[in-house]
């Protein structure tokens, strides 16, 4: 497939499965209000949207203080629970390092927070490795919203012509389409093919290797 200069990722269920410790946090919360009816397979479905939004989705509550409250809940038992259940998939690395030797630069846009990537990621790369990691606490607006992938062109010097944005859901391709970027979309986690192609799209494949 075409090289770019710039490829920009997002990371659970893209770059990392952290789904045994999302839906860990989830469900302590969730079992906590009362609200144990709700599967793993629901809560597997919400990754990539934000706390806040999940909550609403897995719970029905709307009132902004109550989600307020469940997102607050969730960071305490993540700062516990979230990076000892955490892993790089397999390719992961060597998708990477291909990348960089390549020459191209790399970064992360997430709504997850930057704090707990880095904290995943010191132990298995080099400080300097990423030219950039945009989280959740970086932007205004999460995804879909581009803010977060325009930040992150700007800062390294590419235009969207010369930037793919890789990831595993329908927040993703709708971030990919909001900035102006080409799209890869990678079946690690619950999306399926059909949802992906949907959108306009590169490419969508199984793994990360279809990028080097």
């Amino acid at each position: 497939m075409k090289h770019y200069n710039a490829y920009l990722f997002d990371f659970d269920y893209t770059l990392a499965d952290s789904s045994r410790g999302i839906v860990m946090c989830f469900r302590r919360v969730l079992e906590r209000h009362h609200y144990s009816q709700v599967t793993d397979n629901e809560i597997k479905r919400t990754i990539g949207k934000t706390l806040e939004n999940s909550f609403s989705i897995l719970t029905g509550v709307t009132d902004t203080d109550t989600l307020a409250a469940y997102k607050k809940e969730y960071v305490k038992e993540a700062d516990v629970y979230m990076t000892a259940n955490t892993f790089l998939f397999p390719e992961t690395a060597e998708v990477l390092n291909g990348l960089k030797k390549r020459g191209a630069k790399i970064g992360i846009i997430s709504t997850k927070f930057r704090y707990r990537i880095m904290e995943l990621l010191s132990k298995h790369f080099p400080t300097d490795f990423f030219d950039i990691i945009v989280g959740g606490e970086d932007v205004k607006a999460a995804k879909p919203s581009p803010e977060g992938l325009i930040f992150a062109m700007q800062r390294l010097g590419c235009s969207k012509e010369e930037t793919l944005y890789i990831g595993d859901s329908t927040v993703d391709a709708e971030t990919a389409q909001a900035g102006g970027t080409d799209f890869a979309g990678i079946l690690h986690g619950a999306t399926t093919r059909e949802e992906l192609e949907a959108y306009p799209h590169t490419v969508v494949a199984d793994s990360l290797r279809i990028l080097i």
